[in-house]
């Protein structure tokens, strides 16, 4: 803010200045008579002149270069083992039976 005031009034001059302009008179131009050439008849018709030669052709541009083959992508990760299902409830005990055999009888 200080040097605002400064700053401002230096621009000022400056574009005032550069819109002054110096006049210079130009200098007066004085008149020598010249003797002017009277024109004679006209002369005969030149001959045509020869066709030029066509230019060469160009040379045929080469061919761009094939790109480059992408990487090949990275293989999957294996995914994640299922978990084990639940185990079955226990089978209920049944009443315990007991065979005997039959005595022989012997005669």
């Amino acid at each position: 803010m200080k040097y605002s005031l400064p700053i401002s009034l230096a621009l000022v001059a400056l574009s005032l200045a550069a819109c002054e302009r110096t006049v210079v008179a130009p200098t007066p131009t004085v008149a020598v008579p010249v003797p002017v050439a009277v024109p004679g008849p006209a002369g005969a018709a030149g001959a045509t002149g020869a066709t030029g030669d066509s230019g060469t052709k160009g040379a045929t541009g080469n061919t761009g270069s094939t790109g480059a083959t992408g990487d090949t992508g990275t293989a999957g990760m294996t995914g994640n083992t299922g978990d084990t299902g639940a185990t079955g409830q226990r089978g209920k005990t049944g009443d315990t039976i007991v065979v005997v055999p039959v005595p022989t009888t012997t005669r």
